[in-house]
Formats: structure tokens, sequence, C-alpha cells
């Protein structure tokens, strides 16, 4: 029978600012000295040393060759457990990783020490979702003709074509790797390096600007033009101000890129996509594009009544926002997008390009996404709307389809990545606002009236864009 006292632990919970908390817990030395001594007695009961039969190897040796190791598994055992408490305790509902609070010091983990811990973590803002029943909607109508199989044949052929080594000078939509090195603008020390930096040449539709390193830079073209393999471009570039990376944001960089290989797109003809794709006859390839048109269209348009539905409910809540973005902020919106993207089967050119894009936005913009963040996700709390294993599946498979890969190669892919759970956040999101669509009042538009009035937005909002596109970049070959 354990005769073991309980010991408590001291937990504080104040307001940080909007939607963020901040956790103060203290852990006494006796429950420290505790978790610490049952690790160590673990790990002498199983450690198997030179010269010493199992179990009985010396304290000190131990702890010279295993302690700070076995120091740190205790702390984050007993950090977690701690932390775990004073969420249940204080019915927090955290919506991010928790952060070690600003201006705290490094806390001692040791025998015989209280042990004091301060974070801060996202939570979920107090607000109530609006009357969503009967919102007014418009979809798109767009036709698939034949020009617009034309043009997905066009593109196609650059998908598929053949990609042939070139030494430059470099034209239109060439595509290169080099070894990039960043540094930030005054410092010597190199920020970021890699060996495998992206490059191509803007085409004459896209007024010079292309993404590089994930940034959209202006002048792109007249860098890359004409330069060979081999050759040193030096790129500037300003970290946007609500990059992911809080380091960058609003600095001056420069990029010493030194191009070590080239491609130019020998495009397919007509017959060869054919065949690559396992149509035998042109006629039947036109009559499968014409269908793959029609399913990118039909998705799109319910993309088009879904954003509309996030921004009815957006223009009708109001609640204060973190005061400062975050890298965690950013880089979940990102991802959100990123993975958007590749579900309604946008080549992983055109996603690089697009989150570029994202991140040359103006802060109010990237305050926007977040404010819907929340939104969405109190909008499936309220309507009882979770996510199933078989609908992640389907999402992850559809994914997979788009970028022509396996589906269990594309599950180990995000599980590496650890982005399973935003495909089930996705999924979650598009039932939501399905549900709210499925009550609304919707009336149909043409496609070119949407375009036109959503020319302002992001390229991926508009429906022209799965058949309309300009002309496809050399580079899609090996998306």
């Amino acid at each position: 029978m354990s005769t073991a006292t309980t010991v408590e632990n001291t937990i504080k919970v104040s307001d940080a600012g909007p939607a963020l908390k901040r956790i103060d817990i203290s852990i006494p030395a006796a429950k420290v000295s505790q978790q610490i001594e049952s690790a160590f007695a673990g790990l002498r009961a199983d450690a198997v040393l030179p010269g010493f039969r199992k179990g009985h190897a010396p304290r000190g040796l131990l702890e010279k060759r295993f302690g700070a190791e076995l120091l740190q598994e205790a702390r984050q055992r007993l950090v977690a457990q701690a932390y775990q408490e004073a969420l249940e305790s204080n019915k927090i509902r955290p919506i991010g990783q928790p952060e070690v609070a600003a201006g705290t010091a490094e806390p001692e983990f040791a025998i015989g020490k209280d042990f004091f811990m301060s974070v801060e973590v996202e939570v979920m803002p107090e607000f109530e979702i609006p009357v969503w029943e009967g919102i007014a909607l418009r979809r798109p109508m767009l036709e698939i003709e034949p020009k617009h199989v034309e043009e997905e044949i066009e593109r196609l052929s650059y998908r598929l074509g053949v990609p042939a080594q070139i030494e430059g000078p470099f034209e239109p939509l060439d595509r290169m790797v080099g070894k990039a090195v960043v540094r930030l603008v005054g410092e010597e020390k190199a920020f970021f390096e890699t060996e495998s930096a992206l490059a191509v040449v803007p085409a004459e539709a896209d007024a010079g600007k292309g993404p590089f390193l994930g940034l959209l830079v202006d002048g792109l073209d007249k860098i890359l033009l004409g330069k060979k393999v081999g050759d040193v471009a030096m790129i500037q570039m300003i970290g946007p101000e609500s990059h992911e990376i809080v380091e960058v944001r609003g600095k001056p960089l420069d990029v010493q890129y030194t191009i070590t290989a080239a491609e130019r797109i020998v495009p397919a003809t007509r017959d060869e996509i054919a065949s690559k794709i396992g149509m035998e006859t042109i006629d039947l390839l036109n009559e499968n594009i014409k269908g793959v048109l029609e399913r990118r269209r039909d998705d799109e348009q319910r993309s088009a009544l879904r954003d509309q539905v996030f921004e009815q409910l957006a223009a009708k809540v109001d609640f204060e926002l973190p005061a400062r973005l975050s890298e965690a902020q950013v880089g979940r919106e990102l991802e959100r997008q990123r993975l958007e993207m590749l579900y309604r089967g946008v080549e992983a050119d055109r996603v690089e390009a697009r989150l570029a894009e994202t991140r040359a936005a103006s802060t109010d913009e990237t305050r926007r996404k977040l404010k819907l963040f929340f939104i969405l996700a109190k909008l499936a709390e309220t309507l009882g709307v979770e996510a199933t294993e078989g609908e992640v599946n389907g999402r992850i498979a559809a994914i997979a389809r788009s970028r022509g890969m396996r589906p269990d190669a594309m599950r180990a892919e995000l599980e590496k990545n650890n982005r399973v759970s935003e495909i089930a956040l996705q999924v979650r999101e598009h039932k939501a606002a399905d549900r709210v669509i499925s009550k609304a009042v919707i009336s149909d538009i043409p496609a070119q009236e949407w375009n036109d009035e959503a020319k302002v937005k992001a390229e991926g909002k508009t429906l022209g864009g799965a058949t309309t596109a300009k002309k496809p970049a050399k580079g899609n070959a090996k998306s």
C-alpha cells in the first residue's frame, strides 16, 4: 500500500493579451525530486554497463553518462503533466502550442529545488457566430468550350514535356537551381544557405515578378535573363512584415545566387500527351480533358461559395486578435492555403508562387485571415462538425491524385511534416461551410462577371484560373 503524500502544483492563469493566456506554474521541490529519483531508479534497474551486473551500476556513473539526458526527459514529463493540469483545471482551450513567456529566465530543474515555468498560449476568443441560415451567395457559371480544352492541352504540353539541360543564356520560363546564401543587410554571417534554390525566369505576363526562396521578387526577370550556368546573380529582397520567420520581417536581405544547373522544357506533342495519359485517340483525349475541366470548374464553384461564406461571417463578427503575429500563426495560415490549393489541383510551382504572393500581402490581410481561422473553428464547433478518418483519407487521396502520387506515399509525406492534422482541419472547415451553403439562397452569374469583380483578389479565387490560365511555366514538367 502506497503512503506517498500527494504534492500539488501551484497554477496561476492571467490574460497576456487578446486571445492569449499566460500560465505560471510552480512545481514543488518534493515533486521534482520524486520525478528525478524515479527516473534514475528506472534507469538503474535496466542499465547494463561493462563490469557491473544488471541493476547494480553506481549512481554516480549513471549520472555522469546519462544524467543530462535523463534530467531532460524527467523535466519534459513533469512539465507536460503540469501544463495539461493547468488547461483542464482552468478550462483553457488552446489553439496553438505553448511558448515560453517573454522575459522569463531558463528555469533550473534539480533535486531539492522548486521548478517554475511561465508560458503563453493562444486560446479561442469569445464571440458568437451570427445568424447564417439564408445568407445570399452567388455561383459563377462557366461553360467549358473547345478553347478551354486547347488551353489545357497547351499547359499539358509543358507539364508532360521533356526537360533539356541548357547552359544559357536564359529566356523567359527557363528553370534553374543553384546555391543561395542569404544575409541580413549589414551582417557578415549567413542567415540561411541552401544548395538547391529553385528559380524560374518570369514570363512576360508576370510583369517581371517571380517567387524565389518563398518571397515575391520584383524585377526577377532582369536579374536572370541572359545569365548562364556558373554565373552569380545578386538578388535583393525585403522580408514581408507578416513573414512566418520573425527575424526577417521588414529586414533587407542580400542573396548571392550561384547557378549550377538549368533546363528548358521541350513541349510534348498532342499524340505524346494522349499516350502519356492513356488515351488511344485525340478525340478521346479532348473528351477526357473536357471532363477534367468540368470537374475542376465544379470544385472551384464550390470554393467560390465557401469563400463567400467565410467573408460574410468575418464581416459580421468582431473581436480582438493577438497583438503580434507569431511565427506559428503565420505558418499555420500558409499551410492552410497550401493544402487548399493542392486539394484543388493547383500545380506545385503555382502553389509556391501564390504563397510567395501571400507572404507579400499586407499585415492587415494576414490578420484578416487569422481572424477567419478563429471563426471557422467556432463555426465547426457550433455546428457539431468533425472530420472522420475516412474523410481525411479521402482528402489525402485527392491531393495525391493532383500530384501524381500514391495515397500511401502522400500520407507518409504529410505525416513526416506533421501535416495530417491540418488536413483534418481543412475537412472540418469545408464541412461547416457546406452546411451554411445548404441553407443559403444561391443565384448564378457569368464567370466573367465574377472574375471582373474579383480581379483585385488572390488569383486562386477566380474561377477562370482553372480553364483560362496564362501560358504555363516550362518548369511545371517536374511538378
